[in-house]
């Protein structure tokens, strides 16, 4: 189940025939239960026979992203107190007059100094000053704060102020105040950072609790028998009860459901490199497949805000089915400011006026408005062409020129994220095939396809609700990471075996928590190098914990490292010092995935089809209009086209032919073969 900023998607595997179904619901956003349930009632008649339920939730995201979690208190080292607000230079924006410090999510007023100091080398300097603790939860209590951060220096050396500090503030508050302690939500380096990460685990945490709590206890009354499982900012999964510990992780749980999604496609299809566009009602998400597995890395940044934890590399911009078109300073501007669920664009009828994405498709013929989400919703053509029409007038164009123009706008808008991901980084898009999901993704996809250059545009079977389709496809998983500072002559190969070897033991261990059988486990290292006297890190993998102890580890881990550098930044120094930063290590319990569905071949080369007109290119244009559902493999046919199913509807250009391949995936390319 994956909620969206329009629908809620649903899906479901039938063990027994090994079919796959999806559905939508009208995502609630007062009540984002309720969406869930109406979408699961739709495919499931007792919850009681469901064997596995996985869940991608926003509400975390959303509350921050709308800065409406709950006030928190922050307590830092004394004489450190500004750590957080002092924050860390932009680099990247050195140059940037209009640059401006995110908005911390904690006031100045806010943060407290707390006496006791922990060494660099995690031994005591000073004692911990509990009274000033028990002061700080007066003034939570007084306050009215929701919940409490506690960030102290070199905590990921030595916790052991950190944790009495949340004993006192327990004893105080009672053991269901949300206490973020910074060594849990980030063991790791770098004060600000492992700072900002437990203020915005504080600050969407109980949100996040209260949500799963009340899913939960309804789906439970419902008569489930199983665990609730959350999808993490990892591209794992985790079960609701270790989801409440460690909210932090389930921020991202939403766009990253369809990252493993291509993960699998691409081990289906044997296509190593994808890139990923999910296009909802609200927002595009832009994520990548290398040699056949997600781009990963260890620190993310949303609306400036860094927060240390392993997450799918995903670039979103506000650009979706519901964004709104709009004149700024004599030029066209579509989204970020999206109409979403309510009132929603002009032709959902629920008294939106705004002209938007989705209703510039439908005045282009490229919708069907009585089929709209499964037939769900009938779309109002005419609201559509006001709605359109009333920005063509500021413009002095025709309804269907403006109608293009935001297509156009958005694409481009689009196009440039992908290359934010890709090309900034090195990547060429054109190394890539394109993979188009998310309700409104198939319909731009091949228009962005021609802007970047990719040769091939895939659209996997119900691309409306791929993210909750990859949830099926995906692990438990638990993150561990262990700073670990030592120059490359310094270090000594048996203590790093010996410290890996305990953080697979605790990531083993914690899989038999989640209920993960023991041959089902496994994990996987990787280590975070530099070269000497430089900053920023790259994760290098290992073989195995062992690895260290082998003869030829520092020339081998050095040669990746340099293979690594010069991917991502063009060059590398081989036989400089290095510097080995952190340890890494993932815990990953199999759970088992659905077999691929084969679909079904052709008997014959014909198939249902209709003819109208649809505007490409300034005109309108005799198209296609073929139900996915009587798609086989074999099927081949020629655009300009419309392929109408319940979870999204294909936009095939003139010049471009498509094909079905043998998992029920459209295969689309240029005839002409660039």
């Amino acid at each position: 189940m994956d909620i969206g900023g329009t629908f809620t998607d649903v899906v479901t595997y039938d063990q027994q025939s090994g079919a796959f179904a999806a559905t939508k619901a009208s995502t609630t956003p007062g009540n984002l239960s309720e969406g869930v349930l109406a979408g699961l009632d739709a495919v499931v008649d007792e919850p009681a026979g469901i064997d596995f339920l996985v869940h991608g939730t926003t509400q975390g995201l959303n509350a921050f992203l709308e800065r409406r979690g709950v006030p928190v208190l922050l307590l830092g080292t004394a004489g450190l107190e500004d750590t957080y607000h002092i924050a860390r230079g932009p680099r990247s924006r050195l140059y940037d007059l209009h640059y401006r410090k995110p908005t911390p999510l904690v006031p100045r007023r806010d943060v407290l100094g707390i006496g006791g100091r922990i060494a660099a080398d995690g031994s005591e300097l000073t004692p911990l000053d509990e009274d000033a603790v028990r002061e700080a939860a007066g003034r939570a209590r007084e306050g009215g704060h929701g919940a409490i951060a506690v960030a102290f220096l070199f905590s990921y050396k030595n916790p052991a102020h950190e944790l009495r500090a949340r004993e006192i503030l327990q004893e105080e508050l009672g053991e269901d105040v949300t206490v973020s302690v910074s060594h849990e939500a980030a063991k790791e380096w770098r004060e600000y950072e492992r700072t900002s990460s437990a203020v915005v685990e504080a600050y969407t945490g109980p949100i996040v609790r209260r949500y799963l709590t009340d899913l939960e206890g309804r789906l439970d009354t419902r008569g489930l028998r199983v665990p609730l499982h959350v999808m993490q900012s990892s591209g794992g999964i985790l079960t609701a009860e270790s989801a409440r510990r460690r909210p932090l992780q389930t921020l991202l749980s939403g766009p990253v459901g369809g990252a493993i999604a291509c993960a699998e496609l691409s081990r289906q299809t044997g296509r190593p490199h994808l890139i990923g566009i999910d296009m909802g009602g609200t927002s595009f998400d832009v994520s990548l497949i290398v040699d056949g597995e997600p781009d990963v890395s260890a620190e993310a940044q949303l609306e400036g805000l860094p927060m240390l934890m392993s997450v799918v590399n995903i670039h979103t911009v506000g650009a979706g089915g519901g964004s709104v078109a709009w004149a700024e300073a004599g030029g066209l501007r579509v989204g970020p400011r999206s109409a979403g669920a309510r009132p929603g664009p002009a032709s959902y009828g629920r008294g939106g006026t705004e002209p938007t994405v989705t209703d510039a498709n439908l005045v282009l013929g490229r919708i069907d408005p009585d089929g709209f989400a499964g037939g769900q919703m009938t779309l109002d053509v005419r609201a559509a062409e006001k709605a359109v029409d009333g920005l063509a007038e500021v413009f002095g164009m025709t309804t269907t020129a403006m109608a293009e123009g935001i297509c156009d706008v958005a694409n481009s808008k689009m196009a440039q994220a992908i290359r934010t991901i890709t090309v900034s980084r090195g990547i060429e898009p054109r190394d890539s095939a394109l993979v188009a999901f998310g309700g409104a993704g198939p319909m731009h996809a091949v228009f962005l396809a021609r802007e970047l250059g990719i040769a091939e545009t895939v659209v996997p079977r119900f691309p409306g609700a791929f993210s909750a389709w990859g949830m099926l496809q995906t692990q438990i998983r638990q993150d561990y990471t262990e700073p670990y500072f030592f120059l490359d002559e310094d270090l000594d190969p048996a203590d790093m075996a010996l410290q890996l070897a305990r953080l697979e033991k605790d990531g083993l261990d914690g899989l038999g928590h989640e209920g993960v059988a023991g041959d089902a486990r496994h994990a996987s290292h990787a280590v975070d190098i530099r070269y000497a006297a430089q900053e920023y890190t790259l994760t290098v993998p290992l073989t195995s914990a062992d690895e260290p102890l082998g003869e030829t580890f520092r020339a081998d881990v050095a040669q990746r490292f340099a293979d690594l550098h010069k991917s991502r930044y063009g060059h590398a120094n081989l036989g400089a010092p290095i510097e080995f930063v952190a340890l890494r290590t993932t815990a990953s319990g199999d759970l088992g995935r659905p077999d691929p569905q084969k679909w079904a071949a052709a008997d014959k080369s014909d198939f249902p089809r209709e003819v109208r007109e649809v505007v490409f290119d300034g005109s309108a244009q005799n198209t296609l209009i073929v139900r996915r559902d009587d798609l086989f493999v074999g099927h081949t046919f020629d655009g300009p086209a419309v392929v109408i199913e319940d979870t999204a509807t294909t936009v095939v250009p003139p010049g471009y032919a498509v094909s079905v391949d043998e998992i029920g995936s459209l295969i689309i390319s240029r005839k002409d073969g660039q």
